[in-house]
């Protein structure tokens, strides 16, 4: 089934969206940040069609199981394949898989990460709303700098190798590939980004290695972005560039031999 999912044909305009049938039994497994579920607008919920996860999955005749949150590193797609059971149902009907994460974890963290994810919890709402503020500021000033990060890059690749590991150990035959870490133009950081290249850097050298193809993004934020169609955070991206990144996707999985290494 692998062989005839992973034909010559990319995103064909004439094509109809949707399952080439009406009850697929296999699965695209992505894991993502909320580059994978959010529009122009904002988010949007996993079903629709537009999203590039979703745009794939109708290319290969396959059901789409998108796991993603706002702000998830690798660290966080690494806690999700072994904590998650909804995974863990997931896998056995695997039949391609993407990692859509590593961009976050190149972004600017002026205060550690767990500082960011422990404010929701602070009562009251005052407080909270307080403690938001501050930290905005405090991450758009020294954004910068770029460092700290959200997490260096060798804990990236480390926690990429991983979660590649434990799909590819029980998928050996589900092509995979991993997204190259995007950037922005967001004055929530200051329009700034210096640890991208190391972090691209870094994803690469692992997935040189490790024979799982890489999808380049950089570009398309930039294209994007220049034309203004994107989300106006700076950060998300329009149907446009996800219908891009769809075509770039299947390009990688249609290109790799098994995804393995």
């Amino acid at each position: 089934r692998v062989e005839r999912l992973l034909g010559p044909r990319l995103l064909d305009p004439a094509r109809p969206r949707g399952p080439v049938s009406d009850s697929p039994t296999g699965t695209l497994l992505v894991l993502s940040d909320s580059l994978g579920f959010y529009g122009p607008e904002g988010a949007l919920p996993t079903s629709d069609p537009r999203i590039w996860p979703n745009l794939v999955a109708a290319e290969l005749g396959l059901r789409c199981e998108l796991f993603a949150r706002v702000g998830w590193t690798t660290r966080d797609g690494w806690w999700c394949v072994t904590q998650d059971p909804r995974v863990w149902a997931t896998v056995p009907t695997v039949e391609a898989a993407v990692l859509a994460l590593g961009g976050m974890d190149s972004l600017p963290s002026p205060l550690p990460t767990a500082v960011r994810e422990q404010i929701r919890y602070l009562r009251p709402a005052s407080l909270r709303a307080r403690a938001r503020d501050g930290y905005a500021v405090i991450q758009k000033t020294f954004a910068h700098l770029g460092w700290p990060m959200a997490l260096p890059p060798k804990v990236t690749v480390d926690y990429l190798d991983k979660t590649y590991d434990s799909i590819h150990s029980l998928r050996p035959a589900a092509p995979m590939a991993v997204l190259a870490p995007p950037t922005h133009r967001a004055l929530a950081y200051s329009f700034a980004h210096p640890g991208w290249a190391r972090t691209e850097a870094a994803m690469r050298e692992w997935a040189d290695g490790a024979g799982v193809p890489m999808v380049p993004l950089r570009d398309l934020c930039e294209w994007s972005f220049d034309l203004g169609i994107n989300n106006i955070d700076g950060i998300h991206w329009s149907f446009e560039m996800h219908e891009r990144v769809a075509q770039r996707v299947l390009a990688a999985l249609r290109g790799t031999e098994g995804g393995a290494r």
